[in-house]
């Protein structure tokens, strides 16, 4: 089992790598965001792997449920705002919000009560290791599933405005993975809430593997018709 999220680990590293280049090539901020996003994905399935081979300890799991289950869509969807929105003030609240996420997020877990019994599991669920409304439980509820839809409602926005041009063909349907991928991620977490760990790490790992897809697709060269010598990098 453990050698499944390792899989995912890998993808999400070379995913970050990639996106840290083009932020260096390009310096756009979006792709910083999800080089974060990327390599918080990868440090949250490193996580799993030692947990699943070796078991959980508190800061195994605190790692986990702070990289995985609250923060990386966050930066997920304020690259998308970014890459959506280019005023100035959009990007500096895009900063702040991120910035606050993460002081908040683990201050509550520096303050949470671990179970020990809960984290006897293979998978253990946040309502068993925080309990049921406590604030650690809750977390991806405040932060991650209101990113998940400005997430998803950014990418399909997105892949709107470019349907009908065959030149951006390759980025709609590189966009369209991204959002198919990022929702089978979304849909590990009920997995995770019943402490069903093939089911979890199979969606950890088919989720990245299509969101990684997606991105491949949509950062290929675009010939612009009128000047088909001309070539323009689209993905982002």
């Amino acid at each position: 089992m453990w050698l499944i999220p390792l899989v995912a680990t890998g993808i999400a590293a070379v995913f970050a790598v990639m996106l840290v280049r083009q932020f260096l090539a390009r310096r756009g901020q979006a792709q910083l965001l999800w080089a974060i996003s990327m390599g918080m994905f990868a440090v949250a399935s490193a996580a799993v792997t030692i947990g699943a081979a070796s078991g959980w300890t508190t800061t195994l799991f605190a790692v986990y449920w702070a990289f995985g289950a609250v923060l990386t869509v966050p930066f997920l969807a304020g690259g998308e705002l970014l890459l959506l929105f280019r005023q100035p003030w959009v990007r500096w609240v895009t900063w702040v919000v991120l910035i606050f996420s993460v002081a908040f997020t683990f201050s509550i877990l520096r303050q949470a009560s671990f179970d020990p019994v809960a984290l006897l599991e293979r998978l253990p669920s946040g309502k068993e290791v925080f309990g049921a409304g406590s604030a650690a439980h809750r977390l991806p509820q405040v932060f991650s599933y209101p990113a998940f839809f400005i997430l998803l409602a950014g990418a399909l926005w997105s892949a709107w405005r470019m349907r009908g041009r065959p030149e951006l063909k390759d980025r709609f349907v590189g966009t369209l993975l991204i959002v198919v991928g990022a929702s089978i991620v979304a849909g590990g977490a009920t997995f995770a809430a019943f402490s069903l760990l093939t089911g979890f790490i199979v969606t950890l790992v088919v989720g990245i593997a299509v969101m990684f897809w997606g991105f491949l697709r949509a950062s290929r060269p675009v010939v612009v018709p009128d000047a088909a010598v001309a070539a323009v990098d689209v993905s982002g």
